[in-house]
């Protein structure tokens, strides 16, 4: 991701993305660049409109991000039912009344 905002910069700064500036960029910095992703960067984006898809970003609706938030009040109100749910299994798990333990200790005891 580092090697795409160094192109960005380099782009916004109206430097040419090329391999000697993003290592100049990462030099700079005092990393060792990594000298494949370097090249694999500078050729994926030796064919892009870096203009074009700022614009394209920026352009594109927000709204579809709203849409999960008001899924959380019913993804609330599910995982409030299944911890009820779970309560309820535990307590037929653990509870046994007092009732049955007493018959219980009867029969085992003869009463």
């Amino acid at each position: 991701m580092e090697y795409i905002y160094a192109s960005l910069l380099l782009h916004a700064m109206g430097k040419e993305i090329s391999e000697e500036n993003l290592k100049k960029i990462f030099e700079a910095l005092g990393v060792q660049p990594d000298e494949v992703r370097i090249k694999a960067v500078v050729a994926a984006l030796k064919e892009i409109n870096i203009d074009e898809v700022i614009k394209t970003a920026t352009a594109m609706p927000v709204a579809p991000a709203a849409a999960p938030a008001a899924a959380a009040p019913a993804a609330a109100a599910e995982e409030k039912k299944e911890e009820e749910k779970k309560e309820e299994e535990e307590e037929k798990k653990e509870g046994v009344s007092e009732e049955e333990l007493a018959g219980g200790l009867e029969s085992l005891f003869g009463f």
